[in-house]
């Protein structure tokens, strides 16, 4: 399992997180019972990246907290690559918008970091929650995989 985290903000003190992320990226594929070897890109930005970022790709011109870029768009895929490497996408998480949600929630900002990435995980896995059923299957993973984080 791989986890590159690129940092592209002001913001220095990010490192911090970095091991529960990637602890809680390893921890998704033995809770969720999935095999494979698999590496994701997190890319650290500012607000006003992440608002290009949406308002480019998803035409939508204002600023949001994380957006991922799966790799494999069909669930089916990842079964035919399990002696390969899979590469699952990019994950773009706003740096401060995680510090005003956490502050907002009343829990820590490596839960909030923990979370986004997760959220955004599961999204390269194929979940989703654009319908109620995928919405539920989704908010159950994500409490089945950081539930014990605070």
């Amino acid at each position: 399992m791989k986890c590159h985290i690129i940092n592209k903000t002001d913001t220095k003190d990010l490192s911090i997180y970095y091991p529960a992320i990637r602890y809680y990226f390893n921890k998704t594929f033995k809770k969720l019972k999935i095999a494979g070897n698999y590496e994701i890109s997190l890319i650290l930005v500012d607000e006003k990246e992440i608002q290009r970022i949406n308002r480019e790709y998803r035409k939508i011109d204002k600023v949001t907290d994380v957006i991922s870029f799966a790799e494999i768009d069909d669930e089916n895929s990842f079964d035919c690559l399990e002696d390969e490497d899979i590469y699952l996408g990019d994950i773009f998480i706003n740096v401060k918008r995680v510090y005003s949600q956490a502050k907002d929630y009343g829990h820590s900002p490596k839960r909030e970091f923990v979370f986004l990435f997760i959220h955004g995980v599961l999204h390269c896995l194929g979940y989703d929650h654009i319908e109620k059923d995928d919405e539920v299957k989704m908010i159950e993973a994500q409490k089945l995989i950081v539930g014990d984080l605070k």
